[in-house]
């Protein structure tokens, strides 16, 4: 049997453990990225960590999800990372510039290579070959520093594309065919490689958009073969000497194997609040519109918006829509002002917005009470979209468009234009935003705005651990419910002991007060616990809070790790009816932690219902001994 994709990646760069599903290794990682929401955090821990220089390939900070600079936190903030990233060589991508995931595909991304973001769509790389993932800013950190990434072997899905994508149907149609198969659970513990004669008939940024979204899945990764498409776009953007062809052996193994024929698939869209909650625009059209975006990481590639501009050259915006388009780079951005479809685009009656994450992270551009609002992001959790009452529909960047002009979501399907774009032979080069880092031997001084405050770091595991059952949440709760990350708090992302007053804020306002009331305890929680973004701040407000364990039917991957590199004890129910037995201000306490952290179980009392119940520690040794000294930053120093 030989190997597919992944496991040829995976084998040039593991450096401990054994290719064995389920079992951990550890992976030599090539290059990282940090964005501004996840990246004070990520360049604090780095600093503490007391190195010189960073140690991989390429790093590069972002500067792209918030830059409403309403008051001086964020350009505080920004000019922090600019200076931080100088001193430890990172790259530093100027406000402006683009959003990380979009121009990372455009500049940095390499087939073969591995990479890890302080981002959850740090995948989209995947689109050109990269092992692409998804991280909590201190294993970043600690990649910076040289050090290795844990992961647990994964499985490995091929997804077979079979036919060809009929006019109308993109790859947005794609991935949420995969979501309403799988659902957002189905891809934890596997990486999903694309295969296939399907495969060949898709660009670089159509593969991006579907494995940008894979997160989605709760998928370690997505990735698509380096073949002669991912030569064609290397070129255009003048890096053909990055490619090298890269595809899985004819016989390759796989896990399991999953057909999707693309001259079946039709419009789809996901309905509020899951991006699995999927089904076909033909049946659910005629809902009225308030508001379209267009953009996103996922979707605001020079491909997609062209395919836009062309539907709305000479049609005009319906009166009762709000149109707001986000290109993703300024790349993108200048080639279609010079090309003329930003005319087109304008003239419609759209508003364009600046080359970042925007409303995708509810960064303005909030719908109205109860407003209906189709996007082409990747995600439509409640509340995420900084209204509470919005109801938002993910879309294709074609339904959109039709849709924005009809006033009505609709099948673009019923709209004739001819969409058919011809990619460029070259992509229009200019990296003056991208500021390349002080030399070694040069002095830099880092400011620090006032707003910066010390994260709150673990303490050692003691032997026993009383507390109350703080909130019990319900099944996929998502790290938008745990930390919101909106506009009005986002300029205090270096803030932990400000942002705490707001955690759990869409769920439970009352949260805060009663951890800080009972000087911490637990959370209680159902399956697939902190699904969604990758920000440490989920993990760091709790931390700061006194939460000194999280007890779960399930967790998602990089929350899972964030809680463990913070301290945290990630415990997983034996028994449902265990989960439905605990009430919110049950007393809990745990005896004899230590040694029943090496033995797998974990014994637990409720001391105000009056029984014991176990729960399932599924931690590997080297992370028990991060939780045992308070998290991952102390193990560190401890072994340096």
């Amino acid at each position: 049997m030989r190997d597919n994709l992944v496991y040829k990646i995976l084998k040039n760069h593991i450096v401990e453990g054994e290719l064995k599903t389920g079992e951990p290794i550890a992976l030599k990682i090539d290059k990282t990225l940090t964005q501004d929401s996840t990246g004070t955090m990520a360049y604090l821990q780095l600093e503490a960590m007391g190195i010189d220089r960073v140690k991989t390939k390429k790093s590069v900070a972002f500067i792209d999800h918030n830059m409403l600079q309403q008051g001086f936190e964020n350009a505080d903030d920004h000019k922090f990372i600019q200076t931080v990233a100088s001193k430890y060589g990172v790259y530093f991508s100027k406000p402006g510039n683009g959003i990380c995931h979009q121009i990372f595909l455009e500049r940095f991304a390499t087939p073969g290579d591995t990479l890890i973001g302080s981002d959850s769509h740090t995948p989209t790389a995947g689109g050109v070959c990269m092992l692409a993932m998804g991280a909590g800013g201190l294993d970043v950190a600690l990649a910076m520093g040289g050090g290795a990434y844990n992961i647990n072997t994964p499985k490995v899905i091929k997804i077979n594309l079979i036919g060809k994508l009929n006019k109308m149907v993109s790859a947005k149609d794609i991935i949420l065919e995969v979501l309403r198969v799988l659902t957002v659970k189905g891809g934890v513990g596997k990486v999903f490689e694309y295969g296939g004669e399907g495969v060949k008939t898709l660009s670089v940024p159509e593969r991006a958009t579907i494995t940008n979204m894979g997160a989605e899945l709760g998928a370690t990764t997505s990735i698509f073969p380096s073949d002669e498409r991912t030569l064609e776009f290397l070129k255009a953007q003048q890096r053909e000497e990055d490619w090298i062809e890269l595809k899985p052996d004819e016989d390759a193994f796989y896990d399991e194997e999953i057909t999707i024929n693309l001259s079946e698939l039709t419009p789809l869209t996901a309905k509020p609040h899951s991006p699995d909650n999927v089904a076909k625009v033909s049946e659910v059209d005629d809902i009225k519109v308030d508001q379209v975006f267009i953009g996103s990481c996922t979707n605001s590639s020079y491909e997609d918006l062209m395919k836009v501009a062309k539907i709305l050259k000479g049609n005009k915006v319906h009166p009762n829509v709000s149109l707001v388009i986000g290109p993703g780079s300024r790349q993108v951005m200048e080639m279609i002002a010079r090309n003329g479809a930003l005319a087109d685009i304008i003239s419609s009656g759209a508003r364009i917005l600046e080359n970042s994450c925007g409303p995708c992270i509810g960064m303005g551009q909030a719908p109205g009470t109860n407003g209906i609002s189709l996007r082409t992001v990747n995600r439509n959790f409640y509340g995420r979209s900084g209204t509470l009452s919005g109801q938002i529909y993910i879309v294709s960047p074609e339904t959109a468009a039709v849709s924005a002009i009809k006033g009505i979501l609709s099948d673009p399907r019923e709209m004739e234009v001819d969409i058919k774009i011809d990619m460029p032979d070259k992509f229009l080069i200019d990296d003056s935003m991208i500021l390349e880092p002080a030399t070694m031997n040069q002095e830099v001084e880092v400011v620090r705005g006032p707003n910066i405050k010390p994260f709150p770091i673990g303490k050692e595991l003691s032997n026993e651990i009383n507390g109350k059952v703080l909130i019990k949440l319900e099944d996929n709760i998502t790290t938008d419910h745990i930390m919101p990350s909106n506009s009005k708090l986002l300029p205090f992302r270096s803030n932990i002991p400000y942002l705490s007053e707001f955690c759990f804020n869409t769920v439970d306002t009352e949260f805060p007060k009663r951890a800080k009331e009972y000087g911490g305890g637990f959370i209680v929680a159902g399956e697939n616990y902190g699904q969604g973004s990758s920000r440490e701040h989920a993990a760091l407000a709790p931390l700061y809070l006194g939460i000194r364990a999280v007890i779960a039917k399930s967790f998602a991957r990089i929350h899972k790790a964030n809680l463990i590199n913070n301290g945290i004890l990630p415990l997983e129910f034996k028994t449902i009816e265990d989960y439905d037995n605990i009430d919110l201000t049950d007393d809990l306490k745990i005896e004899n932690i230590q040694k029943s952290l090496d033995e797998g179980i974990v014994n637990i009392k409720n001391l105000t219902k009056g029984y014991e119940f176990k729960v399932l520690v599924e931690l590997t040794k080297k992370e028990i001994e991060v939780i045992k000294v308070g998290g991952r930053l102390n193990y560190v120093k401890l072994n340096i």
